[in-house]
């Protein structure tokens, strides 16, 4: 994934070239412009805050790895009612990502090698390219992914009101009494 695509409303850029020993702490809190930026970008009513806390750090050799969590209240439409639901999101964020021309990332694709992931571990390794990276964009894809895409209001049903249901048909009775024989 290249990171060339529109900028982040909450685009940080870290220089990765000499990344401090324990670490660069990187701290995002969104103001009202951005909030409302990425608002517009999920199709949210508002964003009422966002924070992304964050360490970026060394890993192996010239790898890096990001670290923390993002947070944030937003409210959304009822995907039945349109009525305003809020929702907290509090995401971990856990990224690797190495050099365009590591070895390490080519070697388990081109050369046959074998790299081992583990499901609940952070995903493979993406690339990057020069000495920096958009923490932020990363961290805003952690919060993209943890929003609910159905939101609903507490109650509210897509059902139809019983009035509104057509009579039985003779294949819906037989398939009712076959279900509920086993």
């Amino acid at each position: 994934m290249k990171h060339a695509e529109p900028q982040s409303p909450v685009s940080f850029v870290a220089n990765v070239a000499r990344l401090p020993h324990k670490g660069l702490p990187v701290v995002i809190a969104a103001d009202e412009r951005q909030r409302a930026a990425l608002a517009a970008e999920y199709d949210l009513l508002s964003v009422e805050s966002y924070r992304a806390e964050l360490l970026v750090a060394s890993w192996k050799r010239n790898g890096v790895k990001v670290s923390g969590r993002v947070e944030a209240d937003i409210t959304q439409a009822c995907i039945v009612t349109l009525d305003p639901v809020a929702a907290h999101i509090d995401e971990p964020v856990e990224a690797l990502l190495l050099p365009e021309q590591s070895k390490l990332g080519r070697e388990g694709f081109e050369g046959g090698g074998e790299i081992v992931l583990d499901a609940d571990g952070p995903d493979s390794p993406e690339t990057f390219s020069g000495d920096t990276i958009d923490v932020g964009a990363l961290a805003e894809q952690f919060f993209g992914l943890a929003i609910d895409p159905y939101p609903r209001k507490p109650g509210a049903s897509l059902k139809a009101e019983a009035d509104d249901q057509p009579e039985e048909s003779e294949f819906q009775k037989k398939l009712r009494s076959l279900l509920g024989k086993s």
